[in-house]
């Protein structure tokens, strides 16, 4: 039964706050991606460096959203920041596109990826057991699963808040202890003499491995201004893997003085993150040769590049653990992609809550069930991206989350500029570390991205700008809808 006089309860401390921005932001990503990352930058040096860009740039967001949390500790986070510091539409443009694409795409990529790495373990679940058609869609095993993950938590978390946190907090401390200690392993376990000289033989050496269907087309060597371009096309994975951050700012209001610790979590939490993937990739390097061939018969002639399947993470255990490397990774991304998505879930639904309580989504949406949380925003965001699950590959939704997350990413951080001006005189508990400098670097960098990503990968980014353009009628429609109901 829904309680639309309910109130959220203050259940998440500094310690669960941290856990919701490290786990939401470490899915299954730096066990992977890093493939791509070494096909487009070609050397170890530019792998590294793409990991670092994205540290810094995501930190920076970080500390500026800090100030726009203590101004405004309220449920919704960045839906409430654009309202407030543009105008209504903004907000709903950034709750549409979260709603239809960035939180439940990114909930699809990482359940379908818990999916595929159960599959190691249990392969009924594999993608290429096919169940049944749907609309002449074949569903697999992999995709119920995924679906079945959802689901599951879902219902977690409508049992309230301090479940999904104690949830949150066990599978977080357990992954990251988890990939410190794959690190660790590799770095003074696993490290190879040769591979590290052969790497650092070629450190800057950049080119661009173009591959279709599995094989390699050509390799580019990289002019200054191709490689900038490579190098933003190749932060599409790494930036993926670095999102979700900002997912502590949707639940302000159950947080525990959220002045202080919504700020101190997001900087607390990304560059923990930020260290730990930079030294993950540190320890790929040690253990494998960045280039490689596809038709490789074993993990160092494959290399960083050809990893199988992309898991650059499970043959970088393979030469600490041997042949229980896969099934040690699986269960390691199992844990990963299980807690990141519970954070997704929990944070998610309060942004839609946020928005029904504008009158600019399903009203019920915007109250809260027995337990205190909002039940039907939970319920809905669940069918939408169990939807999802069936819909899309895993690179193609990472392709459209990111163009949207950085469209709304600069706006956001543009907010500070404005809302300085606008309300001079507010509260701000905490001031963005290194104002203007830091937050406009942020800006600068993230739009020559977007550019790039415009020019090199319209076949994904350009459907995102449409996807945000859509929210323009369908705002106004369902503002005159509210008007009518009200009456």
């Amino acid at each position: 039964m829904n309680d639309s006089k309910a109130e959220f309860k203050r259940e998440l401390g500094l310690l669960s706050s941290t856990m919701i921005v490290i786990g939401s932001m470490i899915g299954s990503g730096i066990f992977i991606v890093s493939a791509d990352i070494a096909r487009s930058v070609g050397s170890p040096g530019f792998l590294l460096l793409v990991w670092l860009i994205t540290g810094v740039i995501t930190i920076a967001a970080a500390l500026s959203y800090g100030e726009l949390a203590g101004m405004m500790p309220q449920a919704g986070g960045q839906y409430i920041y654009l309202r407030e510091a543009y105008n209504p539409l903004t907000g709903f443009l950034y709750g549409w596109t979260l709603f239809l694409v960035i939180q439940t795409g990114t909930i699809a990529a990482v359940a379908v990826a818990f999916a595929k790495f159960t599959a190691v373990l249990i392969p009924w679940f594999s993608e290429k057991n096919l169940l049944f058609s749907v609309a002449g869609l074949g569903v697999s095993a992999a995709q119920v699963l995924a679906i079945v993950s959802v689901v599951f938590l879902t219902w977690l978390n409508l049992l309230g808040v301090r479940t999904g946190k104690i949830v949150q907090d066990v599978f977080t401390i357990t992954k990251t202890l988890a990939l410190l200690g794959l690190i660790l392993l590799g770095l003074f376990i696993g490290r190879n003499a040769d591979v590290v000289a052969n790497n650092f033989s070629n450190f800057w050496g950049a080119t661009w491995t173009h591959v279709e269907g599995g094989q390699i087309v050509s390799v580019e060597a990289l002019t200054p201004l191709m490689l900038l371009a490579a190098i933003g096309v190749a932060m599409v994975g790494s930036l993926f893997s670095s999102d979700a951050w900002n997912n502590i700012t949707f639940t302000a209001g159950e947080v525990i003085n959220p002045k202080r610790n919504i700020p101190l979590s997001l900087a607390l939490g990304t560059i923990i993150v930020t260290f730990l993937y930079i030294s993950a990739n540190v320890a790929y390097i040690a253990v494998l040769p960045l280039a490689g061939s596809p038709e490789g018969g074993d993990v160092f002639s494959r290399g960083i590049q050809f990893a199988v399947s992309d898991r650059v993470g499970t043959a970088a255990a393979s030469t600490i653990f041997g042949e229980p490397a896969a099934i040690i990774m699986a269960i390691l991304i199992m844990i990963s992609t299980f807690g990141c998505n519970n954070g997704l879930i929990l944070a998610g639904a309060r942004v839609y809550y946020a928005m029904a309580r504008d009158g600019v989504f399903f009203r019920k949406a915007g109250d809260l069930n027995s337990r205190s949380v909002p039940g039907l925003a939970l319920v809905v965001q669940a069918v939408w991206a169990s939807l999802l699950c069936l819909s899309g590959t895993y690179n193609d939704l990472l392709d459209y989350v990111i163009f949207a997350v950085l469209i709304f990413y600069i706006l956001t951080i543009g907010g500070l500029f404005l809302l300085r001006k606008k309300r001079p005189d507010a509260e701000r508990p905490y001031k963005a570390f290194g104002y203007p400098f830091i937050p406009a670097m942020y800006i600068l960098l993230a739009t020559a991205i977007c550019v790039d990503l415009l020019i090199f990968k319209p076949r994904f980014t350009w459907p995102g700008v449409i996807i945000v353009l859509l929210g323009i009628p369908v705002f106004f429609v369902w503002k005159k809808f509210a008007r009518t109901e009200a009456r």
